[in-house]
Parts: C-alpha cells; sequence; structure tokens
C-alpha cells in the first residue's frame, strides 16, 4: 500500500483515534496524518500509509479550507466553545459592515498567538498540558498566511465562515482576536474542513466505513500527492540506475513541469508513463542532474 486516505473526521474523536482505526486494518504497514484536527472539529483528515508517510510533509505544505462559525459575546479559555466559557454581558451588537471590515484585516500574512490550549512546545512541553495544570503560558507570535475569509452567513451573535489559510494557522485564534478588536468576544463554536489541496469534503469516507477488504480501493495514488511538482520520467535504465541510489543525468525531454510557475529544485521521479511514483529527487548542478532523495521503487519497508 503506497498512497493517501482522505478521510472525513468525526467530532469527538482525535486525529490520532481516526489514526489507530487505519492502523489496526493495514499493520504491519506504518501510517501518519498530514495536519491535526481538534477533537470537536470535523472533515479532511489525510492519512498517509506505508512509504507514503515520507511524503506527509508535501500535504502539510498544501493550503487547507474551513468552514467555521465564530460565536460573538463569548470567550474562552481554549478560545472555543469546548473550554470555560465567558460571557462578555456588555458586548455591543456588531453589524455585518463592521465584521466584513475586521475579517479583511486577518487575510495575508499576519503574527498569530496560538491557543493556550494547543500542542506547541514550550520548554519542552506541549502548552496544552501547562495550561490544564493551571499554569500561564505565554507563547510567541508567528507569522502565518490567510489566503481568504468569506462570510457566508451572519445573524448576531453568530457569523458562519469561510476560510482558506496555510500551514499552521489556528481557527480558533482568529475567532479570539476578532472578539478582542470589535470589542465583543469571541470564540470557535464549529469547525469543519473542507479540503486540503486537491482532496474535498465531498469524495471523504469515514474510517469507521472501512476494513481489510475495502480499503485498498480508497487509497489514491501516491502520484496525487506531488501532482503540482516537475516530473522526471524514467528510462528503463534509468529505473535501475534509481534502485541503486546512483544520481541521474537530466535529458530535457523527459523533465516535464506541470506548471509554469514551477521553479522548485524538489521533483517527482516517475515511470516513463508518468502513472507511478517512483522516487523523490533535487535537481543539482544548474539541473543537469537529479540527486535521489527517497526512492520507492526498492522500498520493501511498510
Amino acid at each position: 500500500m503506497f498512497g493517501v486516505l482522505n478521510l472525513n473526521k468525526p467530532s469527538e474523536k482525535t486525529s490520532r483515534d481516526v489514526v489507530n482505526i487505519i492502523q489496526r486494518i493495514v499493520k504491519p504497514a506504518k501510517v501518519g496524518h498530514a495536519g491535526t484536527l481538534d477533537p470537536m472539529a470535523t472533515g479532511v483528515l489525510l492519512v498517509c500509509v506505508g512509504p507514503a508517510t515520507r511524503l506527509i510533509s508535501l500535504l502539510q505544505q498544501a493550503p487547507k479550507t474551513y468552514v467555521a462559525e465564530f460565536r460573538f459575546g463569548e470567550r474562552s479559555d481554549t478560545d472555543d466553545a469546548t473550554g470555560t466559557v465567558e460571557y462578555v454581558h456588555d458586548a455591543t451588537e456588531v453589524s455585518e459592515s463592521q465584521l466584513l471590515a475586521a475579517l479583511q484585516t486577518y487575510v495575508g500574512t499576519i503574527a498569530q498567538v496560538p491557543p493556550a490550549f494547543s500542542a506547541v512546545k514550550v520548554q519542552g512541553q506541549r502548552a496544552y498540558a501547562k495550561a490544564r495544570r493551571g499554569e500561564e503560558v505565554q507563547l510567541t507570535a508567528k507569522q502565518v498566511t490567510v489566503h481568504a475569509i468569506d462570510l457566508l452567513e451572519y445573524s448576531w451573535p453568530v457569523a458562519r465562515l469561510s476560510i482558506r489559510c496555510g500551514s499552521g494557522t489556528y481557527i480558533r485564534s482568529i475567532a479570539r482576536d476578532l472578539g478582542v478588536q470589535l470589542g465583543c468576544g469571541g470564540l470557535m463554536s464549529a469547525l469543519e474542513r473542507t479540503a486540503i489541496g486537491e482532496f474535498n469534503i465531498t469524495n471523504a469516507v469515514s474510517a469507521a466505513d472501512l476494513n481489510a477488504e475495502n480499503i485498498a480501493e480508497h487509497i489514491t495514488d501516491a502520484i496525487r500527492i506531488v501532482s503540482h511538482l516537475p516530473q522526471y520520467r524514467c528510462s528503463a535504465d534509468e529505473v535501475a540506475l534509481l534502485k541503486a541510489g546512483r544520481i541521474l543525468n537530466v535529458v530535457p525531454e523527459q523533465l516535464r513541469v506541470q506548471s509554469p510557475a514551477a521553479n522548485d529544485a524538489t521533483v517527482a521521479v516517475v515511470c516513463s508513463e508518468g502513472m507511478r511514483l517512483l522516487a523523490m529527487g533535487e535537481i543539482i548542478d544548474s539541473g543537469e542532474r537529479i540527486q535521489p532523495r527517497a526512492v520507492f521503487c526498492h522500498d520493501r519497508k511498510s
């Protein structure tokens, strides 16, 4: 098994819970997910199987899309509805035009402080562990990218939003900061991840519906994970060199760039038909050679 499962994570299950279900089905193959969802959140959870676990970092770089519900006039220690909620009794109703104007200040590259109840490490410990013990948690703001925020519905005090963002963005931090900016308090009351890159909620399956007999038909081939990267199509002789871990000399007509804007030194090394991923490589020596970095065509480890 060498690919990725597009799973629909249910509420109240951790991402690890879902991974464990898959692990029991495919063991001894390796399994890993590409981006944690909080227990309250639902939606797309990509789980890589077998050697595809070595491609998780590529999936993590893909933009993510969420549908979130924010509730104003409230705040909590977790920045969402699962924590200790405090009502802001003097909160003034915010108009739709005020909300729309405020939302645009969160689009672009912004500095964001993660929630105190998060997996960010502080002095070697997870922030949530310190927060649960009642210890003060001071986190440093990090640069994150928010590509777009669209207001889907709004009726005070509840807003429903579509947010497209980069890796490391905390949606509940946006709810918290928005509430502070508007002076009314805010928290995230629901969250669904609807897409990671090309993987969409409409094609996601429930891990509970999978078993040893049907799981293979739901695994998307690893070639899909690298579809945005330049491809180098190997000849039969080059496959033999690749299996030996040898550097490949680039034959220009065998190098195909998927996007005119692509200038990444990372290249997907594929079979001559382009249907099977053989390795990941790095273009070196001014584009004349490819150094293999992860070879799959001889990978017998699960």
